[in-house]
């Protein structure tokens, strides 16, 4: 590993990120991650800080093209984009709602509750806390390699590259980090920690709506040490830096699809995710990336225990197609 001497100049990372680089990401990340935090935890509870820092560096990664190092540092840039989320998150708190008269209750009851009561919120906090206790148990070793794998995205040889580890060594640490995680919560928390993890990979959906159980199979298998990772190369008419990745596992009837660098779909168009097993196409699903040009796709089926033969996402009508027709976008290497 490195020394700090060594270690690439914070411009440069930036212009690594603008580039896609997610590794970069991770590493600007570390450097600059704790800092948000503590300014943001000042004003916010501990876990709204810990969403402003994540929210922060979604930002990075979707702008990073429009830093200019002419104009100030990285630090200064990115502590101006923290300011400003936590100037407009402190505004969204600070807006109170207009009473409309609804005496006997027929508006609000037809109105769909998205956000937790107070018992929930409360339950919803100690769950934090007691993930966040168990995480802080975990020996050093494994806490780091679980960050870099989950909170940075790193794939298992990126992880012990950057640990300078072997890849066996870096596989296992990931592992027994898990189970560690996994023993110390108990089966009623498994789900739990798997939304928590793939929350950091940027799959968020609301609580309510959340299957925690199948997070947890996803979790299992990106994690496995027989597990796939394989990339999706830009096509004809594509650009450069649009790519996508398949992680998927033998015998394991569940895939993770990450699309990024995607340009917006034309209108009336959605991007669309293929398996190939001989001449049969399975659907993944539909995606419609974010202004980042990010989505993210879990999908399961009994087709996804067998890899497959290929992989492509293509340019399908909005509500989808039942087999490939459109343009292919990305596709993996033959």
């Amino acid at each position: 590993m490195s020394s700090r001497e060594d270690a690439p100049r914070d411009e440069e990372l930036m212009r690594q990120v603008a580039e896609g680089s997610a590794q970069a990401l991770g590493l600007l990340y570390r450097r600059f991650a704790r800092l948000i935090f503590g300014m943001a935890v000042q004003t916010l509870d501990r876990a709204a800080a810990e969403d402003l820092v994540q929210d922060v560096f979604l930002a990075v990664w979707r702008n990073a093209s429009r830093f200019d190092p002419e104009r100030g540092t990285v630090r200064a840039w990115v502590l101006q984009i923290a300011h400003f989320r936590l100037l407009n998150e402190l505004r969204r708190r600070s807006r109170q709602p207009e009473i409309a008269p609804d005496p006997d209750g027929l508006v609000l009851g037809g109105i769909p509750a998205h956000e937790p009561g107070p018992t929930e919120a409360a339950w919803l906090e100690h769950r934090r806390a007691v993930l966040k206790s168990a995480l802080d148990e975990l020996p050093p070793s494994q806490r780091e390699a679980l960050s870099l794998a989950f909170l940075d995205d790193f794939t298992h040889e990126q992880v012990a590259a950057e640990l300078g580890l072997p890849l066996g060594t870096a596989k296992t640490r990931i592992r027994a980090g898990l189970q560690k995680l996994r023993a110390a919560l108990g089966p009623q928390w498994a789900a739990l920690v798997a939304l928590c993890l793939l929350a950091a990979l940027g799959i968020r959906y609301r609580s309510e709506h959340a299957t925690l159980a199948r997070y947890d199979r996803a979790l299992s298998m990106v994690t496995a040490s027989d597990s796939v990772n394989l990339r999706l190369a830009p096509g004809p008419g594509t650009p450069e830096e649009t790519h996508a990745r398949y992680r998927g596992r033998p015998g394991v009837a569940i895939a993770l699809v990450t699309f990024s660098k995607f340009p917006p779909a034309p209108a009336g168009k959605t991007y669309q995710a293929w398996v190939r097993h001989g001449a049969t196409w399975t659907s993944l699903g539909t995606a419609q990336p974010d202004a980042g040009g990010s989505a993210r796709l879990i999908a399961e089926s009994s087709a996804l225990s067998v890899l497959p033969d290929g992989l492509e996402v293509t340019l399908e009508p909005l509500a989808g197609s039942a087999a490939p027709t459109g343009r292919v976008v990305v596709a993996s290497v033959p």
